[in-house]
């Protein structure tokens, strides 16, 4: 049995989901009369999932009455969308596969409902593949609430302290933090560079997804240290 676990948020830590993410909004806003925008423009919001795609390209919100259809409707051009374009992030397979060898165990805790993050990392086809998936909707609460990354680590049969948890956006590491996990911020994905990266009080942040390995070996054997 893995002595740590590696848990990492989906879109925009593991995989680039924004370009099928942006075409199913923009199926909407055509649908709509409305002209398509480009990635560039929507790349950020990606990380925040349909709710900040419908707020940046719709300009809705859940209070909006027409909310619910536009949220259906987005769904299920998404799901068309799926697997067109997606792809791991440059080097996150082979910073997985050196978190595997090293004897840890490695999963997934996004907002995505469960339904969409199971076929995706099925169709990703990781080796090792990740020894959980955890969904938006497979705890009581969503994160920044900690509620998923505690359900993961009773999946895995590990503590808190002995998972570090790796995500691109200030809510990731408020989970983190909250769950007791060490934090990894990750600046290569949807990160908007007007952030203040510093403020999400992450325990380290990397550029690239090569520096995952030793990110996590350095928090894993501080905590060690300290325990």
């Amino acid at each position: 049995m893995s002595r740590h676990g590696v848990l990492l948020d989906l879109d925009g830590t593991l995989l680039d989901t924004a370009p099928d993410l942006a075409g199913a909004l923009n199926d909407l806003r055509r649908d709509r009369g409305m002209t398509p925008l480009p990635l560039a423009a929507l790349r950020h919001t990606a990380s925040m999932g349909g709710r900040g795609m419908l707020a940046r390209g719709l300009g809705l919100t859940p209070d909006d009455r027409d909310y619910s259809d536009a949220y259906t409707n987005f769904l299920t051009c998404y799901r068309e969308r799926l697997t067109d374009t997606v792809q791991p992030f440059p080097g996150i397979r082979a910073a997985l596969a050196e978190i595997a060898a090293a004897g840890h165990a490695w999963g997934v805790v996004t907002n995505k409902m469960l339904a969409l993050a199971e076929p995706l990392m099925t169709a990703m086809a990781f080796s090792p593949p990740p020894a959980c998936v955890i969904g938006g909707d497979s705890a009581p609460r969503a994160k920044p609430h900690p509620d998923p990354l505690l359900l993961a680590c009773e999946q895995l049969g590990l503590a808190p302290a002995d998972c570090v948890y790796v995500g691109d956006s200030d809510r990731d590491i408020a989970a983190g933090r909250t769950a007791g996990m060490p934090t990894i911020g990750v600046l290569y994905g949807y990160f908007d560079g007007d952030e203040d990266v510093a403020g999400w009080g992450a325990d380290q942040l990397i550029t690239q997804a090569s520096e995952l390995p030793a990110a996590v070996a350095d928090l894993l054997s501080t905590r060690e240290t300290h325990a």
